[in-house]
């Protein structure tokens, strides 16, 4: 049974651990050590389980656990060439650790993981898609400003899809951010609004995805319930609970995980 557990999902901090407590692997390290440690105790996942941590990007609230957690065990790191180097060359990742590009599909703790690119304000930024030996399928899709052909390419067909649904159009219009990064945030290159979220979850229910879980929202910009009204309001031609399940992912886990 393929387990995916939302450790940390917003603004402040991502990663995600799919996998159980045999065996699995991390999406993103965006908190501290200690609090990693704590949200995967909660979730009755030993440490050692971590086979591997797969990186989306070289932002601070995805990679600031990174150097504690590789000091601490000895699991090797995978990410694009560009962001890996970004990582090394700031002293992000314990020295000796093994360190890999990802170039094509990887296979580890019993999962293969397939990146694709997404379009992000960085040196470079992707999703992953992970193929479970039971036959299904998930993937982890934040930090892109629009859904391109390859973003389409990735996450078509999953049976789970973590997706971003970042801000409130209005709610950003009238916060108080500075024009400059209002600006950003809703650029091809910024983050996915609660408006695009549900279009593009539209399309992944009808290419066969069952469970939409809604992340990375941001904690000025958007609410749990509003992202959710607005993307359930995008899947009006779908029955909730019969043809998907939907839920949003906590900001920090309280233990929760989705079965796909």
């Amino acid at each position: 049974m393929a387990r995916i557990y939302p450790l940390f999902s917003s603004s402040k901090g991502n990663s995600s651990f799919i996998g159980d407590k045999s065996g699995g692997i991390l999406i993103d390290c965006g908190v501290s050590f200690k609090k990693l440690s704590q949200a995967l105790e909660l979730c009755e996942i030993p440490l050692e389980a971590v086979q591997g941590v797969f990186i989306t990007h070289s932002h601070s609230d995805h990679v600031k656990g990174l150097k504690m957690l590789t000091k601490k065990i000895p699991v090797s790191v995978w990410g694009q060439k560009e962001t890996l180097d970004e990582l090394l060359s700031e002293g992000l990742i314990f020295p000796g650790t093994e360190v890999n590009e990802i170039t094509g599909a990887v296979c580890t703790a019993g999962m293969e993981v397939i990146s694709f690119d997404t379009p992000h304000d960085t040196v470079r930024s992707c999703g992953y898609r992970i193929n479970t030996s039971d036959g299904r399928s998930c993937a982890v899709c934040t930090d892109l400003g629009c859904v391109t052909e390859e973003v389409e390419k990735g996450t078509n067909g999953c049976d789970l899809v973590l997706l971003e649904a970042n801000y409130d159009e209005t709610m950003l219009k009238k916060g108080p951010y500075p024009f400059m990064l209002k600006k950003r945030i809703a650029s091809d290159h910024g983050h996915l609004s609660n408006i695009c979220s549900g279009n593009q979850a539209a399309r992944l229910i009808e290419n066969g995805t069952t469970r939409i879980v809604l992340g990375h929202l941001s904690q000025e910009n958007n609410t749990p319930q509003t992202a959710e009204i607005t993307v359930e309001k995008a899947l009006s031609k779908f029955k909730r609970n019969t043809d998907y399940i939907l839920s949003v992912a906590p900001v920090e886990t309280k233990g929760e995980m989705v079965v796909f």
